[in-house]
Parts: structure tokens; C-alpha cells; sequence
């Protein structure tokens, strides 16, 4: 009786994942186009800290090499 069970549950997933993974193929570059300005942003805000530390940065390494 048990693997007549484990049998019957393995078929309801077998029938839901399906669905589940057409689903995840059509939302999935919704998602991606929705999260990219998020991206950029990220890009950007990453860069525009890069510029400030080396123009902080910049007179220790003058004098540095001094």
C-alpha cells in the first residue's frame, strides 16, 4: 500500500512540476528585464565609488612615491 502512495504522489508532482517549469521559462526574462535597471544602477553606483576612493586615495600615492 505504502508504494502505491509513494507512486501516486511522484505522478502529482510529475503533473504540477511540469506547468511549474513552462511557467518559470515565460516569467523568467520578465523578471530579467524588470531586475536590469537594478543592474545598472548597481554598475554605476559601484563605478562612481571606484572614482571617489581614487580621487581620495590619489595624493597618498603621490606622496608615496616620493
Amino acid at each position: 500500500m505504502a508504494h502505491m502512495v509513494a507512486f501516486l504522489l511522484w505522478l502529482i508532482l510529475f503533473a504540477l512540476s511540469g506547468p511549474l517549469a513552462l511557467l518559470a521559462l515565460l516569467v523568467y526574462p520578465f523578471l530579467w528585464l524588470v531586475l536590469l535597471p537594478f543592474r545598472l544602477a548597481g554598475f554605476a553606483g559601484g563605478g562612481l565609488l571606484r572614482l571617489a576612493t581614487a580621487l581620495v586615495t590619489l595624493p597618498l600615492r603621490v606622496f608615496e612615491r616620493r
